[in-house]
């Protein structure tokens, strides 16, 4: 088959590359499976080659990384022999096409990646995102990608504990699904994704493989227009139950010592899991296409190598080893069969019922893979963005109702309907449940825990992508460190429009400066993640959104644990932090006064830095009763949703200092590095103390208790009030 322009085109090509792969070939033209494995191994969602410079920026070494980026997912040292395995990536193409299926199918690759590495998922987080309630297919994407998570998630037995929706009309055309997995490994049971061992036999296990999910890594890296329901078929199905069966199957395989290594087959399926297994050792690898299990007829060397059907791994077994491992992956009901081997090639070479079908280096595919510098420029919209007088904004009369509509907003609303169709209790690990800042899970066989938290204000990066990037890093430790945790360490899902754009480029190169600034002070070092592009349509792109997924390790779940609400009668309520004349990008501005406007929040690392230690050692010293980080909707939020606790709710009268404040800036402002806590008076000495070490305000603001919030005489709500405003917005959105 000769290859035309047309073709190189449809491949996602452009004239150029397709030069360096005739020139990596030796010379020669590439056939249409070769077109085909560069096409997906060079897209933007498998070769970084727009953001690989970037990315090297972010700190990713600290002293509990075990492992980095590089592999399926990053792994920390929690002590005791344990260790934590985590990533995050995104689904957000596909679920844009087919929600269900686009949702479920990110929940189980991401599990699979945690479970390649030899750990047990314990737990599963999500960040959402959404165009505003007012376009036609928000509520479809938003039923079916909720639906999606919980079909998978549920049916795999993994609690789902945590996460974000946020709603904007940025999204109208791209929504976001970031799908997170956490897992936990014994330190001699970590396995890596190396097919190393010269003539050792590559087996493939788990479903068979279909025309599903062909070129989805290419669509990922294309930008949304009116053909785009015509994806459909890209978008690949997921069978939880078979995945339940891949998981206990694999974990079974890992006592033992017959294997090598493993990979999940995701984006460019057999073709990227080979690749980058060959890649890893600094080998060669050989495939038999025509080996392969197949569910479809007449499937050929090219669709077989770049679909992407759910629940499939690729191993490297021990010579000799190969009926061992068969046995146990066939008790478990799934497809195991030798389809290659590793070579001394370093070549990826695929054939066809013993015909040579692909032949191309291994590191043409990975190394040589195109690094492109792209142009930055700041938008020339950017000064106008954020400029903001507050002088002209008015200070609403009624702020009894701005703060019960912040409450029913849809970005500070009860997640209430989107997480009680998730399993949060299977495995009976779950310490604290979705609706506090992170959620908590048992280390089972320790005292220890685990906090959780998936963290962005994409309006923050829209305006000043810097601090915003800085921001989603510092409140995602903030966080875990009011949940009673230490934070350890991040992976990302950098989530932007298309990088030919300088504006976008600009955008991603300072949130990542602003992540790595704010990672390098609270010690949280990038251990993995994922770079999605493209989040456009033809029209707007998304508001760049660096969603910081964070684990912290809380050292005694007894003690330690913390929630968000207030707890007895007569408790005090006190301030940890500043609160600044700040009013540019809250959800006030927005809310109130139809703006996305200003600078976002000034960040301090210092100031955050010692506010989160000192709310740490005062939790450990046992006086913390609740804490809760103050965001979105400011410290008027902040106490209603305190007041808020399952089955237990509790009012509060504060009093708030006004000088020189104006009253929305005082209530709704969302200056950082800002937490409530709430202690017994005869702990507020020690507090202080605590709070003096690294000179951090702190102030008695009120007490618990009551039926109502009363702050100053500007607020004077019932908990009836509070309660029904922050309950129901998205459940009265979808029964529409």
């Amino acid at each position: 088959m000769t290859i035309t322009k047309e073709m190189i085109e449809e491949h996602g090509l452009t004239p150029e590359e397709y030069k360096r792969v005739v020139e990596h070939l030796g010379g020669r033209e590439p056939n249409y499976n070769e077109l085909g494995v560069f096409s997906v191994m060079w897209s933007e969602h498998c070769s970084y080659k727009s953001s690989r410079k970037h990315l090297g920026k972010l700190p990713t070494e600290g002293p509990a990384v075990m492992q980095g980026p590089g592999e399926n997912a990053g792994i920390i040292d929690i002590g005791d022999g344990m260790a934590a395995v985590f990533k995050m990536e995104s689904h957000n193409h596909p679920s844009f096409i087919e929600p269900y299926e686009g949702a479920a199918t990110g929940v189980g690759g991401i599990m699979r990646d945690v479970f390649t590495m030899g750990a047990r998922p314990v737990a599963n987080l999500n960040s959402l995102r959404f165009g505003a309630p007012g376009e036609p297919r928000t509520k479809y994407l938003l039923d079916g990608v909720v639906a999606g998570i919980a079909g998978y998630g549920n049916c795999m037995g993994v609690p789902t504990v945590g996460g974000e929706a946020y709603f904007h009309d940025s999204y109208n055309g791209n929504c976001l699904v970031n799908a997170m997995t956490v897992g936990l490994v014994k330190h001699e049971r970590i396995f890596k994704g190396t097919a190393s061992g010269i003539g050792n036999p590559v087996m493939y296990v788990g479903s068979r493989t279909g025309r599903d999910g062909i070129h989805g890594a290419t669509m990922a890296s294309d930008v949304f227009d009116e053909s785009s329901e015509e994806k459909r078929p890209t978008v690949q199905v997921g069978d939880p139950f078979q995945e339940k069966l891949l998981l206990e199957a694999c974990l079974e395989v890992f006592k033992t010592p017959y294997i090598v290594g493993i990979q999940d087959m995701g984006a460019a399926g057999l073709t990227s899991s080979g690749v980058e297994m060959a890649s890893r050792a600094g080998n060669g690898i050989e495939i038999d296409s025509a080996l392969v299990p197949k569910r479809e007829e007449g499937m050929t060397p090219y669709e077989v190598l770049l679909s992407e059907s759910q629940e499939r791994m690729l191993l490297v077994a021990h010579k000799g080893r190969e009926e061992d491992v068969a046995k146990i992956f066939r008790k478990w009901g799934l497809e195991v069969c030798v389809i290659g081997k590793v070579t001394d090639t370093n070549m990826f070479t695929v054939l066809d019922n013993g015909e040579v079908v692909v032949n191309i280096p291994v590191d043409a595919l990975t190394d040589a893979a195109p690094k492109y510098d792209r142009p930055i420029a700041r938008p020339d919209w950017q000064d106008e963005a954020v400029s903001l007088d507050l002088d002209e904004i008015t200070i609403p009369e009624d702020l009894n109702d701005v703060l019960l509509k912040l409450l029913a907003s849809f970005n500070i609303s009860s997640r209430r309907w989107i997480y009680e169709q998730y399993d949060h209790m299977v495995r009976t690990d779950t310490v604290v449940l979705p609706g506090s800042d992170a959620a908590v899970i048992r280390v089972k066989g320790t005292k220890k825990g685990l906090a959780m938290t998936v963290d962005c204000n994409s309006r923050y990066c829209y305006l000043d992508p810097f601090t915003g990037g800085a921001i989603a890093v510092a409140e995602a430790a903030r966080n875990i460190t009011v949940s009673g945790g230490r934070p350890m360490a991040l992976t990302d899902c950098l989530n932007f429009g298309s990088p030919e754009r300088p504006g976008v480029m600009w955008q991603f190169e300072q949130s990542l400066l602003g992540m790595t600034e704010a990672c390098n002070a609270l010690g949280t070092p990038v251990i993995g993640g994922n770079v999605s592009f493209y989040n456009e349509n033809s029209e707007t792109a998304i508001y760049p959104t660096p969603t910081i997924g964070m684990v912290g390790l809380v050292d005694d779940l007894e003690a330690h644990t913390t929630r968000q609400w207030f707890r007895d009668e007569g408790d005090l309520i006190v301030f940890m932090g500043e609160t600044l004349d700040e009013l540019g990008g809250t959800e006030y501005l927005k809310i109130s006064h139809g703006m996305d406007r200003g600078m976002p929040p000034v960040l301090d690392l210092e100031k955050e830095k010692n506010l989160q230690e000192a709310c740490r050692v005062a939790i450990t010293s046992g006086i913390i009763r609740s804490a809760h980080d103050c965001s979105e909707g400011g410290i008027a939020v902040t106490l209603a949703e305190s007041c808020l606790a399952p089955g237990a709710e509790i009012g509060a009268v504060v009093e708030l200092d006004e000088v020189a404040l104006r009253s929305d800036a005082m209530l709704f402002g969302e200056s950082q590095s800002r937490i409530v806590v709430s202690i017994k008076e005869a702990d507020l000495d020690e507090l202080k103390k605590i709070a003096a070490v690294g000179n951090v305000p702190l102030k008695v603001i009120g007490k618990v208790g009551g039926k109502a919030l009363k702050i100053n005489d500007k607020i004077d709500l019932s908990l009836i009030q509070i309660s029904d405003a922050h309950a129901n917005t998205i459940e009265r959105f979808v029964s529409k």
